[in-house]
């Protein structure tokens, strides 16, 4: 039986090992540039770019064919997208599972609806991988993962900029401009509706990494499994998991890097944490 694991690119994990894993790509997109967020992309180059750019600014999620291409010929295919509220990619990959699952009735496909992204997101594929690792059948992969997210894992982000949320309707431009204007950091998670909910705020460095960690604390995290993934903020990442190892000096902390979806929404200097509780 051959098994797939899936996942659109806001996972910020274009490979994964052990597993049979393909890495659907978001885009970003201006009036002039396209940037598509697969191996080839330098967000670096996308960040700058960004920063710059004066003009609106876009996303644009899989297409119900790319789901398709992703799925290939496997026998039970595993799909997380990011939160539905954010991007149209869970409804491509609900309409490539109907289209699947018809053409081959011997087959399965699950779509999982992370309601987050980034690191918790990675946090949900990586369950998938162990528990099909473990030989579980389809049903229990579907039902542990399920009540893995839902009680065991959480996303706490900072933001040092809001521009581009706020051009895309997720947060009102006066609240985008204020917090660049002040210098303010701020810290959210996404709430029980899927909406980006600011849960606090903090001036400058240093205090924006103890909000972090208060804030993770206040979400139950306990010294375990936490992922710090980064936008061209290295520094910051380094700073945050000091401060986990610090108070939990035997937590599972790695820092990775944000892939261009993350990096468009979170922005440069952005910090993303997914963790267990």
């Amino acid at each position: 039986m051959k098994i797939k694991i899936t996942a659109d690119s806001s996972a910020n994990l274009k490979a994964l090992t052990g597993v049979d894993y393909s890495c659907v790509p978001l885009s970003i997109r201006t009036h002039e540039r396209e940037f598509i967020d697969n191996d080839a992309l330098d967000t670096r180059v996308l960040v700058e770019y960004l920063e710059n750019h004066k003009g609106e600014s876009r996303t644009a999620c899989p297409s119900v064919g790319d789901w398709l291409d992703a799925f290939g010929d496997a026998d039970i295919v595993y799909c997380v997208t990011i939160i539905s509220t954010l991007s149209g990619s869970y409804n491509s990959a609900m309409i490539a599972k109907a289209h699947y699952e018809e053409e081959h009735p011997d087959r399965r496909v699950f779509v999982l609806d992370s309601y987050s992204a980034g690191p918790e997101t990675k946090l949900l594929v990586e369950k998938i991988r162990e528990l099909v690792i473990q030989g579980k059948d389809f049903e229990t992969v579907c039902q542990e993962v399920t009540e893995y997210k839902q009680n065991h894992t959480y996303l706490i982000f900072c933001l040092e900029s809001l521009k581009n949320l706020a051009n895309n309707g997720r947060v009102p431009h006066a609240v985008a401009a204020i917090t660049s204007l002040i210098g303010i950091r701020l810290i959210g998670n996404v709430n029980d509706e899927g909406q980006i909910h600011p849960i606090d705020k903090a001036r400058g460095g240093k205090k924006a990494i103890s909000a972090i960690l208060k804030n993770m604390k206040k979400h139950g995290y306990n010294g375990g499994v936490a992922v710090i993934d980064h936008i061209l903020n290295e520094e910051g990442a380094a700073a945050l998991k000091n401060a986990i190892l610090a108070e939990f000096p035997n937590a599972h902390v790695r820092i990775e890097e944000c892939t261009g979806l993350c990096c468009f929404y979170a922005e440069k200097n952005g910090i993303m944490v997914g963790f267990e509780r």
